[in-house]
């Protein structure tokens, strides 16, 4: 798919300096998300024109180090605006994930000149969009794409799935192995000759993130948008568990979505149970047990998930990084993980039980809540949170190091 004029022209987003303009950004443009965030849903219709709003926004920007002109904010800042925007569009929230892991990369690997050409980009508003997964596989790191040095340039074949984000990119990173299995990522610029994006996403949740197909024959890519992506978990790093906590992040929005609309449908719309003797379902006992229940459920795992954050702050000012730092953020990432899974899929199976039969009909579409949760909780189960965390603090071991950790 080539750039749309519109995009192509677009190219000059907002620089956000720090990180309460940050904050303030993301608290405005939620506002603007959340409206027609389920009819979007409900239709499927692509946020072609909500997803420049989010990316001049400046907020795809706010990861930019402040050496190279970005606001360089903190992990409890960015993990506070992907709540914020993933509770007023799930979809939406999600679609940054994968762009912020790729900023990491190129603080991590980059050339000095890949740098300041790629952050320069993406402060201008340049999205990266995915291609790290595959279907068919053993499992997600079992890669069949090819990423070959041919002169000065690479050669990028493979099928790639699950690539979120990349319909909507300017630029596609496509993960694959060279001759010797070390991994790469080739930045692809959107409109490459012998790249496809086919919009085949049917997932019964996160609808509108149009993470389908990408087909790459003989994509030829220049040596300077190519980057050694092995070093991240050849060497200790944070990558890993960045992704892992902007995925918690997300799914604590979900949750504080979902806990939002029980509270309005229970006052508004919801009757007390003929046995509870109350005039309105908002004194039901029962139901206030359960609301007071799903309440210490979500602040327990946004607890979490910033006490992770925190510790990632202090580790990324260290002057190194150590194998026990980054075991001390995967599991501190892989607890709160647990936490913001549970709640999000909780609230939204809580938010029928206590709303009633009216709370189904598809007017409302409030199912897109548990259908968001349970489908973006898929891309690592939480069973193995459970053994990670239990097999570090009893046995001492260290997670593997990869983007699931």
């Amino acid at each position: 798919m080539a750039e749309t004029g519109d995009q192509a022209a677009r190219t000059t987003a907002r620089v956000i300096a720090d990180d309460n303009e940050a904050l303030d950004a993301a608290r405005e443009l939620a506002v603007r998300l959340a409206e027609g965030a389920a009819q979007r849903d409900r239709e499927r219709r692509l946020p072609r024109e909500e997803i420049e709003w989010y990316s001049q926004s400046g907020l795809w920007g706010i990861t930019v180090p402040k050496a190279y002109g970005g606001a360089g904010v903190s992990f409890v800042t960015l993990t506070e605006v992907f709540k914020l925007i993933s509770a007023a569009d799930s979809s939406l929230g999600q679609l940054p994930q994968n762009h912020f892991g790729l900023v990491d990369v190129i603080a991590l690997t980059g050339t000095e000149e890949q740098k300041r050409f790629f952050f320069g980009e993406v402060l201008a508003g340049k999205r990266f969009g995915n291609g790290f997964s595959e279907k068919g596989t053993k499992h997600v790191l079992d890669l069949k794409t090819r990423v070959l040095r041919d002169g000065d340039d690479y050669v990028v074949n493979g099928t790639k799935f699950y690539s979120t984000g990349a319909l909507f990119a300017h630029y596609v990173p496509v993960l694959g192995l060279d001759a010797d299995g070390r991994g790469w990522l080739a930045w692809i610029p959107q409109g490459t000759p012998g790249l496809a994006i086919t919009d085949d996403w049917s997932g019964f949740g996160q609808r509108t993130t149009a993470s389908g197909t990408i087909t790459l024959d003989n994509v030829r890519v220049s040596a300077s948008h190519v980057f050694p992506a092995h070093r991240v978990s050849d060497l200790p790093t944070l990558n890993g568990p960045v992704s892992q906590i902007l995925q918690a992040a997300i799914d604590a929005g979900i949750a504080r979505a979902a806990v939002d609309d029980t509270l309005t449908f229970v006052r508004e719309r919801a009757r007390p149970w003929v046995d509870s003797g109350v005039e309105r379902a908002s004194e039901d006992p029962l139901t206030l047990r359960e609301i007071g229940h799903l309440h210490i459920q979500l602040h327990a795992a946004e607890a979490l998930l910033e006490r992770a954050a925190r510790l990632f702050d202090a580790i990324a000012a260290q002057d190194a990084i150590s194998e026990d730092d980054v075991a001390r953020a995967s599991v501190a990432v892989g607890e709160a993980k647990v936490l913001t899974t549970e709640a999000a899929l909780l609230a939204g199976e809580k938010l029928f039980e206590l709303s009633g039969t009216q709370s189904t009909l598809a007017a409302h579409n409030l199912d897109r809540h548990w259908r968001n949760a349970r489908t973006h909780t898929l891309h690592d189960p939480v069973r193995w949170k459970y053994h990670l965390v239990g097999n570090y603090y009893l046995n001492g071991k260290k997670p593997a190091r990869h983007a699931w950790n």
